[in-house]
């Protein structure tokens, strides 16, 4: 089994940055990466859950179109960690942000993360 620790969120100011990171731990077997892809789901109240942004271990990258220019991911394999270094916030990047976890599927991934609380006030 596989366990996600996030950490980071907190309330800001719109235009402000916040940094959420996240680290896995469990039976990671190291010759069979079952966390290669590592990310941030979000949830804003009333609204579905989206993607934020993906990286795998060979570091290619994905981002919603909300976020591009302002979010970055980053990840160190070494120690399963994954970072969201978030500029520019504005008060629609209000959301619980969950970390994620799987070989390679994004759309349904097997691991998720408790959920931190970012709150952007305007």
């Amino acid at each position: 089994q596989v366990q996600l620790a996030e950490s980071g969120g907190g309330l800001v100011q719109a235009g402000g940055s916040l940094r959420l990171s996240c680290t896995a731990s469990g039976n990671i077997p190291t010759n069979y990466n079952i966390v290669d892809t590592m990310g941030w789901y979000r949830q804003a109240p009333g609204k579905q859950r989206e993607l934020v942004a993906v990286i795998s271990s060979a570091a290619n990258s994905t981002y919603a179109d909300s976020v591009m220019g302002r979010f970055t991911i980053s990840r160190d394999n070494a120690r399963n960690t994954v970072w969201l270094q978030m500029n520019i916030l504005k008060p629609e990047d209000t959301a619980v942000y969950y970390c994620i976890a799987d070989r390679y599927d994004t759309r349904y991934p097997r691991y998720w993360g408790q959920g931190t609380q970012v709150t952007v006030s305007s």
